[in-house]
């Protein structure tokens, strides 16, 4: 596959905001010829399938403004660097912070790269048994989120319905269909 590769020949941001930057890279295409390619460079991120003990799930309402709307959804963030990379504490800290909840365990389902044609975003999922409303909630100031918790099998009709629509929550949840149940 070699021969599908660019080269990059030169790189720089074009812009940052808190939360991602844009990144030009020089490349050199496998033709020979030059140009330009423009992406979304992001920190990782988690995301968290929270079950609770009677096994219903966690789940946030979120306005999201790039689609203008309510999304429902998963808890789910940046892996911090207070964080030192473990993905699981970042899953355990997300949780706590946007839903007040904590978990008993913990268990990576899937890592993907859900839009590796715009950004570099690396997404891992992780499932959280044992959820528990014992923890104090500390959203971020550009968060509005509310907490429901629902049974597993609505969720599950809902995202194969096409009633949630958000990629993340689809990803967790037919992931963990089908390996998990």
């Amino acid at each position: 596959m070699e021969e599908l590769s660019w080269e990059t020949i030169g790189t720089d941001i074009d812009y940052t905001c808190p939360g991602f930057d844009v990144r030009r890279d020089e490349v050199r295409f496998p033709d020979g010829t030059d140009g330009e390619y423009h992406y979304i460079e992001e920190p990782p991120a988690v995301v968290v399938l929270p079950f609770t003990p009677e096994d219903d799930v966690v789940v946030i309402d979120e306005w999201r403004q790039a689609v203008g709307r309510v999304n429902r959804g998963l808890p789910a963030g940046t892996i911090e660097s207070t964080d030192e990379g473990d993905v699981e504490a970042a899953a355990a800290r997300e949780l706590a912070e946007e839903t007040g909840y904590v978990a008993d365990s913990f268990e990576r389902l899937i890592d993907v790269e859900p839009s590796n044609g715009i950004t570099n975003s690396r997404h891992h999922h992780v499932l959280a048994r044992g959820c528990e409303p014992t923890a104090d909630r500390n959203l971020d100031g550009n968060e509005s989120i509310a907490v429901d918790v629902v049974a597993y099998d609505d969720l599950l009709a809902d995202v194969v319905d096409g009633t949630i629509v958000d990629g993340r929550t689809a990803m967790a949840v037919l992931y963990h269909e089908l390996t998990s149940r």
